[in-house]
């Protein structure tokens, strides 16, 4: 027996190098040994520890040196070699997005001091106009608007319409645009809040107090609407309040008998989704609020100022009485609600004022747009004689008798049953003679 062709027991053989040994049989690519085994002899045992770092290994630890030499362990893996993670990646010119921009940051000249708000569609911040120098509150859209090209060319367009109307009701707009991808839009800052804050801290409000804040809204809509805007996302929330009613005592009165005066913000921002083939987006929702969307919008129709006229219904009705007039839990329940349940009663949930209330409401908030007031203001005038706050009495919509039995005078009574023609036997009968002759 060689005993110099064979390693020593317990010895581990010599390194593979299949460079060097192309045609290497099957027992030394096996052991790794570039000698023979003698004849009648087993080759050595495997030693799986000695065996180089394949290039394969090497691309899944991530190490761009050479293999190590034959029994030295590789150098251990470090985080720092791979490519840095998103987060640490600064954005192309240094602004920030909107999903990551916070107090202290700046967008288009504005630092943002405190965020103020926040909705499924954006965040508003206090800021600073840096080149003015005053407070404003800038509203960031989320960054999927700002993917849309076609949503994002719409919003500047009518916010910059929005601007241009110069209305004591609607909001300032001092600027809008797009940042480095980050769609925004300046407005006056308010003090006083929104009219949905309101509602959550002290209730239903009284009925003159819900009656001048949609008559001041309503003075808003229709100025829009005589510019070609529509709102299309009419709801307590999107109703600021000036300052003074933040002193507000005793709820339903301002302070020292001073009226609220009310803003109607965000023009420009909820339009149409994402999706351009409808009124739903990809994932099934809908860009506005659904407590208070009109049918029209829904069904993907075209929409004019009635559209919002049923949304300052659905509003009215829930200063009134505290809850939106359609509130389901499910989406789909409340999409159904809008589009064939009949407007509920007021009166059966807020005890106490008059009945003609529930008419006009009703007239409002109709499932077909024919059906409603022309204009808001109209239905604001109606909505005041039905509270007993303006002299006369309540009209509904010409197209609307009675918005409970809609229609129910209109449909005649089915007949008995199929009456002759006169002069004449029924069809049935002289069929029915015809048939024992047919056989012959």
């Amino acid at each position: 027996m060689n005993q110099e062709e064979t390693p020593a027991a317990g010895q581990k053989p010599p390194s593979r190098t299949r460079k060097t040994t192309p045609q290497a049989s099957p027992a030394e690519t096996a052991t790794g040994s570039q000698e023979e085994a003698p004849p009648g002899q087993k080759p050595p045992p495997r030693t799986r520890k000695a065996r180089p770092q394949t290039p394969k290994a090497k691309a899944a630890t991530g190490s761009q040196e050479k293999a190590p030499p034959a029994g030295q362990k590789p150098p251990p893996r470090t985080g720092s070699a791979g490519p840095p993670t998103r987060a640490s990646q600064p954005k192309d010119g240094g602004t920030p997005s909107p999903g990551v921009v916070g107090p202290g940051g700046e967008i288009a000249g504005y630092r943002l001091e405190e965020q103020i708000g926040q909705g499924g569609m954006a965040i508003v911040y206090r800021a600073h106009d840096e080149r003015l120098g005053r407070d404003v509150a800038l509203k960031l859209l989320a960054p999927g608007f700002a993917a849309d090209s076609e949503f994002r060319r719409r919003f500047i367009r009518e916010s910059r319409a929005a601007a241009a109307a110069d209305h004591p009701n609607i909001i300032p707009v001092y600027d809008a645009g797009d940042a480095d991808g980050a769609l925004f839009i300046a407005m006056r800052y308010v003090h006083g809040g929104d009219v949905g804050s309101l509602l959550k801290r002290d209730g239903p409000l009284s009925a003159a107090r819900a009656w001048a804040i949609i008559s001041q809204v309503a003075e808003a809509l229709d100025a829009a609407h005589a510019r070609g805007l529509i709102h299309r996302d009419v709801k307590p929330a999107n109703m600021l309040l000036d300052a003074p009613a933040t002193a507000a005592g005793a709820r339903g009165s301002s302070p020292a008998g001073q009226p609220d005066h009310v803003y109607l913000s965000d023009f420009g921002i909820s339009k149409q989704p994402l999706s351009t083939s409808g009124r739903i987006t990809m994932t099934g929702q809908f860009v506005g609020t659904l407590d208070y969307i009109a049918p029209e919008q829904i069904n993907g129709r075209d929409v004019d100022g009635r559209a919002d006229l049923y949304s300052l219904g659905c509003a009215a009705f829930e200063l009134l009485s505290g809850t939106p007039p359609f509130r389901r839990g499910p989406a789909l329940a409340a999409i159904n609600a809008h589009l064939s349940e009949p407007p509920p009663s007021l009166t059966a949930r807020r005890a106490g004022l008059p009945a003609a209330v529930d008419g006009v409401l009703a007239a409002a908030m109709a499932k077909s747009p024919d059906q409603r007031y022309a204009t808001c203001a109209q239905f604001a005038t109606e909505l005041g004689r039905a509270l007993g706050l303006v002299p006369g009495e309540p009209a509904l919509p010409s197209a609307v008798s009675q918005p409970d039995t809609i229609h129910a005078a209109q449909v005649p009574a089915p007949p008995a049953g199929p009456a002759p023609l006169p002069g004449r036997r029924p069809r049935m009968s002289r069929c029915r003679r015809s048939r024992p002759n047919s056989g012959r």
